[in-house]
């Protein structure tokens, strides 16, 4: 009997002490779940809308710019358009001649007067002498003339002197299924680039196709100016390193003209002094490999006006290394005296076809007779 009570104790201590350990163990957990920080929320990333694939492998396309180019001016009229240009000439020529022939009484001093003007306009010594001896002729048979009439006579004799029948057209159309060459030649500080430059404007303005060759391998600036220029007006230039043989640019810049079939192919040469044998062979050379494409069409010397008689020892130097075909006379509006034109065509017997007026993009102008005296004389 007693083991049994004893028995019961125990049992009764064991449930007591699981349930005390049950009813720790709940409060435990509460005070766990109170003190735990929330779980932060996860932000999903929005998924990334790509693009197609053929998108992908395409490369973008650029805006493509036309280049702003130059519409240069009618070649046609530009002289007349001009004739302001020719003012200090006038002063020089023009203005001193009909200052003589204004005067009351045309004796001998003043036909010694026309005389002195005419020579130091740069007319020469011959072409003044013929001059001076018609007009004083005509003078004498319409001795009660007026000043106008005077002038009118004049301007007949300096016309006549300019010897307006020669052809002074450009030879710049194709032939032969190939381009037309014109090479471009002159001495140092004419200004042979930047009138080969305007020249190639000249043609552009008359609706020719023109590829430039910049020959002129020397003079470090020489082919970007002429790139230059032929840019402003859509024109390609072949070029090559600086330093490398002329002659093969030359011959290059012909073969090119051909492929693309241009119109015209414009070749700028270096500048040279005509008293340098060795460079004056050089040219001779260009030309010689030039025409194993075939004959070059024109060949245009560039000549400062201002530098007077002595542009006609150096025009006459050149002739005898190519053939020149025709005078292009820089620097008119400036210093120059105007009667070099008479001069230049008088002693070599070669047409001046193109004259310059001014430092402008557009005033290089083809050189017309009637119009250039009347800007000396100031016709109306």
């Amino acid at each position: 009997m007693e083991f049994l009570i004893v028995g019961v104790a125990i049992l009764l201590v064991l449930l007591l002490a699981v349930a005390l350990l049950v009813q720790r163990g709940r409060r435990t957990t509460r005070l766990d779940d109170g003190d735990r920080p929330p779980l932060p929320r996860v932000r999903h990333p929005e998924p990334e809308i790509l693009p197609p694939v053929g998108d992908l492998l395409a490369p973008p396309v650029p805006d493509l710019v036309e280049p702003d180019l130059d519409v240069p001016a009618p070649s046609a009229g530009r002289l007349a358009r001009l004739r302001d240009r020719l003012g200090r000439s006038q002063s020089s020529l023009g203005r001193g001649l009909l200052a003589v022939l204004s005067r009351d009484r045309l004796d001998e001093q003043a036909w010694e007067d026309v005389e002195d003007t005419l020579l130091q306009a740069d007319v020469g010594v011959a072409a003044t002498q013929e001059i001076v001896q018609r007009l004083r002729t005509k003078a004498m048979v319409a001795s009660s003339g007026s000043p106008g009439q005077l002038r009118d006579l004049l301007a007949a004799e300096l016309t006549a002197a300019l010897a307006p029948d020669m052809d002074r057209s450009l030879r710049t159309l194709p032939h032969d299924e190939r381009p037309a060459v014109v090479l471009v030649v002159g001495v140092n500080g004419a200004g042979k680039t930047t009138t080969c430059g305007k020249i190639a404007r000249v043609l552009v303005a008359d609706g020719r196709s023109v590829l430039l060759g910049a020959a002129d391998t020397f003079r470090a600036a020489a082919a970007e100016q002429l790139q230059t220029w032929g840019e402003r007006v859509g024109v390609e230039t072949v070029r090559g390193p600086e330093g490398s043989d002329p002659a093969s640019v030359a011959f290059d810049a012909v073969k090119q003209g051909t492929a693309a079939g241009v119109d015209t192919v414009l070749i700028d040469t270096a500048g040279r002094l005509h008293t340098k044998a060795g460079l004056m062979d050089e040219l001779g050379k260009i030309k010689r490999v030039v025409e194993r494409h075939g004959p070059v069409d024109e060949t245009l010397l560039v000549l400062d006006a201002t530098t007077g008689q002595n542009g006609v020892v150096q025009a006459r130097v050149f002739t005898e290394v190519v053939e020149v075909t025709g005078i292009v006379l820089t620097k008119l509006d400036g210093t120059a005296k105007g009667g070099i034109v008479i001069a230049v065509q008088r002693e070599l017997g070669i047409p001046v076809k193109l004259i310059g007026l001014g430092e402008g993009k557009d005033d290089l102008a083809p050189f017309d007779p009637a119009e250039f005296v009347e800007g000396l004389l100031g016709v109306q």
